[in-house]
C-alpha cells in the first residue's frame, strides 16, 4: 500500500496504523490520532480496525479494536468519551464524569456532533467514513475540541459552533486556536446533486465559487474541507493556524473506510484527542 501526503503522517505501532498531523504533534500538551483500517480484529467489509459499533460488526470485536488502538496510539481505554452523531450542531462540554460514554456506557444524549474539554485524562472520540474531522487545540488555555462535519453539519457551521463553545466555556481566543481539517472525501471525489449544491451556494459570504464546481446535467462537486476552512476563519481563526489534510478517504479507501467507495459496506474511523495528564 502506497501512502503519499505532504502534511499527514502515517505511523504504524505494533501493527496498528494511525495518522497524525505535524502541526498538532508540536503541541506537547496533547495526544491525537486518526485511525486507519490497519491492525484490528474485524473481518469482511469491516477489515480490520473497525471502530464503529453501529455498522453490524461483532461488538466484542469492535471493543477489542478500541483496546488495541488505544494501546498503540497512546490513549487510556477507560478515558474515552464518544460523540453520538446525527449531522447536527450540538457541542458537548466533556468532563471525567463522562468517561466511557458511547464505549463502555450507553450514550445519554442522542445528538452530539462535537466535543470539547479542558480536563486532562479525558479522550474525545468522534466518528468518520468520508465526513470531515475538525481537530482544535488552544495551547494558551489548554483546551481541545473535535467536531464531525458532514455536508449538513458543514452548512450548519458545526466548526464555528465548536469554536464558540470553546470561547464561551473556557475563555479561548480564536486567534490562539490551532486547527486541522482531517482526512475526508475530497473535492476531487465528492459529487452532489442540485439540492445539496444549492445549500452550499447559499453560503455567499464564503464565496462558493472557491469550493463548488459544476459538472453539468445537475451534478456538482463540493470541497467540504475548504468550506470548513473558510468557516473557521469566519469564526476568528488565523489562516496560518489552519491545516487541511491532503488525504482523501475515497482515493485512499484501501487505508481508510469510505462510505462512497464501498457503497455503504464498511467500518468506521475515529479521531481521538486528549490533554496529557
Amino acid at each position: 500500500m502506497i501512502f503519499k501526503s505532504k502534511n499527514t503522517d502515517l505511523n504504524v505501532v505494533d501493527g496498528v496504523g494511525f495518522l497524525q498531523f505535524p502541526i498538532l504533534e508540536q503541541l506537547d500538551f496533547i495526544n491525537h490520532a486518526f485511525s486507519t483500517r490497519i491492525g484490528g480484529v474485524s473481518t469482511d467489509e469491516f477489515k480490520s480496525m473497525n471502530l464503529n459499533f453501529k455498522r453490524g460488526d461483532d461488538p466484542q470485536k469492535v471493543m477489542e479494536n478500541y483496546r488495541i488502538f488505544c494501546q498503540a496510539a497512546g490513549f487510556e481505554f477507560d478515558t474515552l468519551v464518544s460523540s453520538s452523531q446525527d449531522h447536527n450542531t450540538f457541542v458537548r462540554k466533556v468532563t471525567k464524569a463522562d468517561c466511557g460514554i458511547g464505549i463502555t456506557r450507553p450514550h445519554d444524549i442522542s445528538s452530539v456532533d462535537a466535543l470539547v474539554t479542558n480536563e486532562p485524562g479525558v479522550t474525545l472520540v468522534t466518528h468518520y467514513a468520508d465526513c470531515t474531522p475538525i481537530l482544535l487545540a488552544d495551547p494558551e488555555k489548554k483546551v481541545i475540541g473535535l467536531a464531525h462535519a458532514g455536508w449538513r453539519g458543514t452548512v450548519a457551521k458545526i466548526g464555528e459552533a465548536t469554536v464558540e463553545k470553546m470561547t464561551e466555556e473556557y475563555g479561548c481566543d480564536p486567534t490562539d486556536i490551532i486547527a486541522v481539517i482531517g482526512p475526508a472525501i475530497g473535492g476531487c471525489c465528492y459529487e452532489v446533486d442540485t439540492p445539496v449544491y444549492e445549500e452550499f451556494a447559499c453560503l455567499t459570504e464564503l464565496k462558493p465559487a472557491y469550493f463548488t464546481r459544476t459538472l453539468g446535467h445537475g451534478k456538482y462537486t463540493v470541497d467540504l474541507k475548504e468550506t470548513n476552512r473558510r468557516m473557521l476563519m469566519e469564526a476568528g481563526l488565523l489562516s496560518i493556524n489552519i491545516v487541511i489534510s491532503d488525504v482523501c478517504t475515497k482515493c485512499n479507501s484501501g487505508l481508510l473506510y469510505s462510505h462512497r467507495a464501498s457503497g455503504g459496506r464498511r467500518g468506521g474511523l475515529v479521531a481521538m484527542m486528549c490533554i496529557k495528564k
